[in-house]
Formats: structure tokens, C-alpha cells, sequence
């Protein structure tokens, strides 16, 4: 992952590195910022990075040609392919992010001379997007900042307005902290549906007037002629909705399925540092491995090795995450979590979370564990959501 931060309005570039160091976990490997001042106001961005793809030649933000300006948290699974189609754009780096500025500059190409608040086909060229993303971009020939947030929201992207304006965005709410104007106050209403449902119902954070950016969607920003942020419009791009059209036949659809799932995740991956297998025992994870061991093999590449964490080893999802690894003889490594761990992390976990989510404690120790030998985790967390629950 890499975070991803920044400001429109009432803009500077300290600022924004400043909101950009409290994301410094989230990129170990390079910061970068870009600026820009014009009539009304300024936008400035910020960008931590976690290299994974053209680990040399892929630093952000990312600037075109045609005068567009990226960051990007996440990674465009089809980036080859974009590659070949837009062929005549000038390419600067071998990362995938950069298609991302390709397919706007062909769109915006296509628009003439619109200007953002009659260019409203903005869902056309991210949906020929596939991957996760929060990212943001920004058009200086329109003086639009776009917004967007891959389609199952898999990418964090958060924004809030504050007194003067001024638009904040970033990949977590502790880059706000960073600017002066900013003052964290808790949404009770968001506290109050979480207890209920143990899960946001809509794009509230626990904090009052932050938002989300919504999955599937991409925002359009601009500034008035007295220097305020302006939400010109939201376009969605993606809707999935689940909706079987015939009865389920497991000689023909099962094939169907069990391929689809791997050719995702061989997309997913698409990395040139070392990846690691999130084990749990259960279903999802385990197919994740079975298949990720498949992948590699036949690309001829290293077989990723496992991480399990767990509170006891007489756990059951413990015990069949040894009986998985043990059958796809895959090199697995585990760790029993302390009784007292949660209390002891606790206020870690509440930073790192920033919300209602105990998992935290699970991913946290988990991840920290696999970092210590690989950069990329995969996992098969929410696949069982795709088919209405187990």
C-alpha cells in the first residue's frame, strides 16, 4: 500500500508533506510532492510509497504530458493491455499507475476544449480501469481535481472541507492532524449505527464532517471565485449488483468459477517485490494458497510461503491452516498471539484501525509478522461476501 495525501483552496507544499509523514507507514520506500498555484487558490499533493511494481522508475506523483498530475494508492491489474492500446502516448515509466494518466489524457483529448463543468463522461475512462485505487488527479487545463475510489472500495480515500474551503483529502484521517485548521471531533449518528450494525452503513468515518469517497465512483473538484473547494459532481462507474439469471449447474458453472478465480489472482500477483500468503484455515485463504502455489508454478516463479496468526494452537482454523499448507507443501509460518495482546496494543490498534473494526488486532500482528520477510500480502478476506455469506 502507499498513502496518498493532499489540498485544494488554500493549498501549500508543507502542508501537504507534513499530512504526507504521518502516512510515512504506509511508504517506507519514497515521499515525493508536487504544487501548483493559479488564479483563486493552489493544490498541492503528497505521496508516501510502498514499491511493488518498477521499483526505480515509478516514483509519484506522476506527471503527463498533457499536464495532468497523479498519485495513486493501489495497483491496475490490466496495465499491459492498457499499454498496447494507447501505444502512441509518451510512456515515462514501466509502473502501472501511469496508464491511469494515459486513459484520461486520451478522454480528455477526446472532450476538445470542455471544460469540467460540461465534461461529464468521466465514468467512460476509469471503468476501462481494473484494479483498486484511491487516487487523485490533477487537470490544470480544467483546474479539476478528480477523486476516485476503486470499485469494491477495497483502496481507502477520505476528503473533508474545512472553515476557509479548503479541501482535504488523504488515505487516512491522521494526515488531517497535520494541518492547523483541522480539529477531530467524533460523529456520534456514525459511533451510534457502528455499535448497531458493527459495520458503516454509509460513507461516514467516525469523525464529524469526514467522509468517504464512495467505492466505484469518481469525484470532479473545483474552486469558486473565492477560492473554495467545489464538488462539481459524483460519477459512478461501477455497480456490481449480484443477480443470478438461471439455476446453478456445478458441472458447468464450478469450471466457470474456479477459473475466473484464478485468473484474478494471478492478476493480483503482479509484483516485483516477494509475496506472502495470508493463511486463516478457512475456505477463502486456503483456495488462495492452493491456487497462488498453481500460479507460480506454472509461470515458473517462486511459490509463496504462508503466515498464520492465531490465539491458540488447538484453534481450529490454526489446525487447518497447518493441514493446508502441509498438503500444498507450502513453507508456513506461524505465530501464537499473547492472551493480552489486544490490551496491550490497544491504543496501536485504534490508530491504525480508525474505526470500529477488532480485526485490527489480527491484521496488524499478522502483517507485522510477514513484513519481516515479504512486501505483498494476499488474502481471501470478504471473497465469501460475493456469494451471500457461507
Amino acid at each position: 500500500m502507499c498513502g496518498i495525501s493532499g489540498m485544494l483552496g488554500n493549498a501549500n507544499q508543507e502542508t501537504a508533506l507534513a499530512m504526507t509523514a504521518c502516512l510515512s507507514h504506509r511508504g517506507p520506500d519514497g515521499r515525493g510532492g508536487f504544487y501548483d498555484e493559479f488564479e483563486h487558490g493552489a493544490v498541492a499533493f503528497g505521496h508516501a510509497r510502498l514499491s511493488i511494481v518498477d521499483l526505480e522508475g515509478s516514483s509519484q506523483p506522476i506527471g503527463s504530458d498533457h499536464g495532468a498530475v497523479l498519485v495513486q494508492n493501489g495497483e491496475i491489474y490490466n496495465h499491459s493491455k492498457l499499454r498496447s492500446r494507447y501505444n502512441a502516448y509518451p510512456w515515462r515509466t514501466s509502473g502501472d499507475s501511469e496508464t491511469i494518466l494515459a486513459v484520461h489524457r486520451k478522454a480528455m483529448l477526446s472532450a476538445g476544449s470542455s471544460s469540467y463543468n460540461q465534461f461529464a463522461d468521466h465514468a467512460k475512462w476509469v471503468s476501462l480501469l481494473d484494479g483498486i485505487w484511491g487516487f487523485a488527479l490533477w487537470d490544470p487545463d480544467r483546474r479539476e481535481l478528480l477523486l476516485s475510489r476503486d470499485p469494491m472500495g477495497v483502496k481507502p480515500l477520505i476528503r473533508t472541507l474545512l472553515p476557509d474551503g479548503t479541501l482535504l483529502f488523504a488515505s487516512e484521517v491522521k494526515a488531517f492532524h497535520a494541518h492547523p485548521e483541522f480539529t477531530a471531533k467524533p460523529d456520534i449518528d456514525a459511533l451510534t449505527v457502528r455499535l448497531a450494525y458493527e459495520y458503516p452503513m454509509d460513507m461516514t468515518t467516525l469523525f464529524l464532517d469526514v467522509t468517504q469517497v464512495a467505492p466505484g465512483t469518481i469525484e470532479s473538484w473545483s474552486l469558486d471565485d473565492d477560492g473554495r473547494a467545489v464538488l462539481n459532481g459524483v460519477y459512478r462507474y461501477s455497480q456490481d449488483i449480484v443477480s443470478p439469471k438461471g439455476p446453478w449447474d456445478p458441472a458447468v458453472h464450478a469450471r466457470i468459477l474456479l477459473d475466473s478465480f484464478r485468473d484474478g489472482l494471478k492478476d493480483r500477483m503482479m509484483s516485483d517485490v516477494p509475496i506472502g500468503i495470508v493463511l486463516s484455515g478457512g475456505l477463502d485463504s486456503s483456495l488462495v494458497a492452493a491456487l497462488a502455489h498453481e500460479v507460480s508454478q506454472s509461470a515458473g516463479k517462486p511459490v509463496p510461503e504462508c503466515w498464520t496468526v492465531a490465539s491458540s494452537e488447538d484453534n481450529p482454523d490454526f489446525v487447518a491452516s497447518e493441514m493446508v499448507a502441509q498438503h500444498h507443501d507450502l513453507q508456513h509460518h506461524t505465530k501464537i498471539i499473547e492472551e493480552d495482546a489486544f490490551w496491550k496494543g490497544l491504543p496501536n490498534f485504534v490508530s491504525s484501525g480508525e474505526d470500529l473494526d477488532v480485526t485490527v488486532l489480527f491484521w496488524q500482528t499478522l502483517f507485522e509478522e510477514m513484513s519481516k520477510q515479504v512486501t505483498v500480502g494476499l488474502c481471501g478476506q470478504g471473497a465469501d461476501e460475493l456469494h451471500a455469506g457461507y
